[in-house]
């Protein structure tokens, strides 16, 4: 007896053949041609299947030896070329097609889309498309979605049927809008709507909670009698990002009780990030609980937020025992616990896993960066960024903020050049980072450049990006620009108010800076510790001492912030000003932290000022013993010896700072000449051009005197 061969391992025609071998009756070959039905669609099934895996050349080998093809055989094939962007065969496949239904078009269409071939040239097939359903409207406005062109996407949503509009074509074209921000367009669709679906509302309750409008998204989401994870994931989300931890967690506890729908990781990883986010530790405590008691633990996408999470609480233990116990680690996983070694200062061990990390994307880089940064390490922080395989804005910025950080200024500049030439887009932090370097240099020119190209980058509108245009223009000394732009922001935060309190204070309008202050209190925004720098610098300039004290107190007494050495160095300026250097000493020695060299610096020029030699000696010696090698406290002592006729101590003093081989940094200004910085020191005279310029100089000075403009006094002899 001959065995039947095993059909499993025979060619598709051979086992057609073995199933219609023994068809000798009607009744067989019914049977026969329902197998070779169940062949032909199990044969379809294993394209879809192997084309949605990335296998294509094993959809290929079952396709071509398919002993009969149907449409739906063709289309499989089609879909699964499309499915992984070989545009060329999807289309030679397409064009052999013995007969075509709407869903091979529809193939067809999706595998353009998909290899982001131009937009114009997809409605050209669409359009001659000999029919349409509603994938086929839904796929073109997505495509001109995705372009970015919402106009035309919103023409042909018009014009199309009603039948195939809703609600697949209105989701589409209200999820467009909402990613580009225009959440009234959004609504607009969105209300216009007859038939809403679960998707439609998700999407809404979404786009209104991005936009801080969580009223509108509970209120829809109120009327909604179906909800998903999505659904409730977003209003959520929305009461964490405005700062309603309690409604949050209080919705969150609510869709617990309810059952309605099961606890997803996306929901768990909401919750996390606002527990890190807000330093809610017990809440943060209990979700983890929660996490393990599901099962979730080895989650990828979760393990990843409660490092975050863990390492915003400052415990790098527990975010590391919580990496450790990780089965699977993705660069997220590693990243983000470098990243919390960072931010921690721990940058030595941040670096020993950064380089322990079996794969680097552009964020670990970056993270490594901004921390060798954060130490003042420039050139490690260039022998990082080289080794970058692909650099982006991110990467560029931070290296930027690098050199912006320590002052480096124009080697901030000669960067942020090379990231144009390289054809990286700048964004609104780069081009912050780029204003505030100008604001460094008081290079006006600059400035206005960098301003010129947030307009070309339609950029005028961010809004750190109007606040660093505000201090820009303010240290430049072009209050006037500086405030037309503080007038131009619709809703101003406590940075943009901030950069023009300072501003104000900066140039000498102090009572400006105060109504301003007055006006931020009105419209309800909190000051911080900032605000108060700027209005205690107000105070100084104007000589404002019982105002001063008044809000010095009044940081801790009704906005709960304790004052910073800045803050005390301010009120203790304030007092030595004044004349006032016995409460200023008071104020010193009443702080709940050990001074720095400033605030003493406040008491010795307010001793030379007012003739305290017994003040400015403290201070002097105050100074000595935090800073030894500074130069200041020798200068203004034997100045003042000077002044008050101790002509021995004065000598003494000089003595003594030449003896230690102290010296005093000299004054520095600059001129910027034809793209060209001229550098000048005082006592200097190695300019190229210093002959030029001094006989220049006093050529000028010669005019003045004829024309009575300066006190000849004033004239070196």
């Amino acid at each position: 007896m001959i065995a039947k061969p095993n059909p499993l391992f025979l060619s598709f025609s051979e086992f057609s053949l073995l199933n219609l071998k023994y068809s000798t009756s009607s009744k067989t070959l019914c049977n026969a041609g329902t197998k070779t039905n169940k062949f032909l669609i199990y044969c379809n099934t294993q394209i879809a299947e192997n084309g949605r895996n990335g296998n294509i050349t094993e959809a290929e080998s079952i396709f071509s030896r398919m002993p009969t093809k149907n449409i739906v055989s063709w289309t499989a094939m089609l879909t699964a070329y499309s499915q992984n962007r070989q545009l060329k065969k999807a289309r030679e496949l397409f064009d052999k097609m013995p007969e075509r239904s709407i869903a091979s078009w529809n193939a067809m269409l999706t595998a353009y889309m998909r290899n982001r071939v131009e937009i114009h040239e997809i409605f050209n097939f669409f359009q001659l498309m000999p029919e349409r359903n509603s994938v086929s409207f839904a796929a073109m406005i997505t495509g001109f979605v995705n372009a970015g062109k919402l106009d035309m996407a919103e023409n042909l949503y018009n014009r199309t049927p009603m039948v195939f509009r809703e609600p697949v074509c209105s989701n589409v074209l209200i999820n467009g809008y909402l990613k580009v921000g225009k959440l009234d367009d959004a609504v607009r669709i969105f209300d216009g709507m007859v038939r809403k679906d679960i998707v439609s509302c998700s999407a809404m309750i979404d786009g209104y909670s991005k936009n801080g409008r969580v009223i509108e998204a509970r209120e829809l989401f109120d009327t909604m009698k179906e909800r998903n994870e999505v659904t409730w994931g977003a209003m959520i989300d929305g009461y964490m990002k405005v700062c309603c931890l309690e409604d949050g967690f209080d919705l969150f506890l609510r869709m617990r009780r309810e059952g309605e729908v099961r606890l997803e990781p996306t929901i768990l990883t909401i919750i996390l990030e606002a527990c890190g986010r807000f330093s809610k530790h017990q809440q943060g405590y209990q979700i983890h609980g929660l996490v393990s008691r599901l099962g979730f633990e080895f989650d990828v996408f979760l393990g990843n937020s409660l490092i975050t999470m863990y390492s915003r609480f400052g415990c790098l233990d527990a975010a590391k025992s919580v990496f450790d116990s990780m089965l699977r680690k993705d660069v997220i996983s590693w990243n983000s616990l470098i990243s919390a070694f960072v931010q921690a200062g721990n940058l030595e061990e941040g670096y020993e896993l950064f380089k322990r990390a079996p794969q680097k994307d552009v964020v670990s880089w970056t993270a490594m960066i901004t921390g060798f940064s954060g130490k003042g390490l420039t050139e490690k922080c260039v022998d990082l960024f080289k080794m970058i395989p692909e650099k982006d804005d991110v990467a560029w910025t931070a290296l930027i903020s690098c050199f912006v950080n320590k002052g480096e200024y124009e080697e901030a500049f000669r960067w942020f050049i090379k990231m144009l030439q390289s054809a990286v887009r700048p964004n609104p932090l780069t081009l912050s980072s780029m204003l505030s370097s100008s604001a460094g240099l008081a290079m006006l020119n600059q400035g206005l450049q960098i301003h010129a190209l947030v307009l070309k980058m339609d950029m005028e509108l961010d809004l750190s990006i109007q606040s660093s245009l505000i201090s820009m223009y303010s240290k430049c000394g072009s209050l006037d620009d500086a405030y037309r732009i503080f007038k131009f922001i619709s809703f101003p935060n406590i940075v943009s108010f901030n950069a023009m309190i300072t501003g104000f204070a900066q140039n000498g309008y102090g009572k400006e800076a105060l109504k301003l202050f007055h006006q931020l209190q009105n419209e309800g925004e909190k000051p911080n510790g900032i605000t108060f720098l700027g209005v205690l610098s107000a105070c100084m300039h104007g000589g404002l001492v019982e105002e001063g004290w008044n809000y010095f107190k009044s940081m801790r007494s009704l906005y709960n912030i304790e004052p910073e050495p800045d803050h005390y160095t301010s009120m203790v300026d304030i007092l030595g000003r004044a004349g006032l250097l016995d409460e200023a000493v008071s104020l010193i020695n009443s702080m709940p932290f050990k001074t720095h060299s400033g605030v003493w610096g406040a008491i010795l020029s307010a001793s030379k000022t007012h003739l305290r030699l017994d003040l400015a000696k403290l201070a002097a010696q105050r100074i000595l013993d935090l800073e030894p090698s500074s130069a200041a406290p020798y200068v203004v002592l034997s100045d003042l010896y000077c002044i008050v006729g101790k002509k021995k101590d004065e000598e003494q003093v000089r003595l003594t700072k030449k003896l230690k081989r102290i010296k005093k940094i000299p004054g520095c200004s600059w001129v910027l000449l034809k793209n060209n910085i001229g550098l000048f020191l005082s006592g200097d005279e190695s300019h190229l051009n210093f002959e030029e310029i001094s006989c220049t100089l006093w050529m000028i000075m010669d005019d003045m005197k004829q024309l009575s403009c300066i006190d000849q006094d004033l004239l070196p002899l």
